[in-house]
């Protein structure tokens, strides 16, 4: 078993040689700046708050949407975290590792789901 690097130039935690072509730090970039632009598009102002329009007609369609929206930008903040979390796990050298066992996460489920902070042993147990 190799040690990936991420684009710093930091070590990745061991994983199976064919996992360290895998560009986990393009991969959660993406993320992050998918996460970014949805969070833009329902009105998640750089403020950290929704925005609305004041001037509509039907405030309880208002009222309905930015419940909606309110919950989603919830969901999408909380991906973002994860994605955060990754990201410095990869420049402090720790990605890959899960964080209740220690053992490496398997490179199918890190390619699946770049974010993730539990191995599938672990993530079965927390359902």
């Amino acid at each position: 078993m190799g040690v990936a690097t991420g684009r710093s130039g930091t070590s990745v935690a061991p994983m199976a040689n064919e996992a360290a072509a895998v560009d986990y730090r393009g991969l959660l970039e993406e993320e992050r700046n998918s996460l970014l632009h949805q969070l833009q598009e329902i009105g998640f102002g750089e403020d950290g708050n929704l925005t609305y329009d004041a001037n509509f007609a039907d405030s309880s369609q208002v009222t309905a949407e930015r419940g909606e929206a309110e919950a989603l930008a919830s969901q999408l903040q909380e991906a973002l975290a994860q994605v955060e979390k990754a990201l410095h796990k990869i420049d402090q050298g720790t990605y890959g590792t899960c964080e209740r066992c220690g053992k490496p996460i398997s490179p199918p489920r890190l390619e699946a789901q770049p974010a993730t902070a539990l191995c599938i042993d672990c993530a079965s147990v927390r359902r």
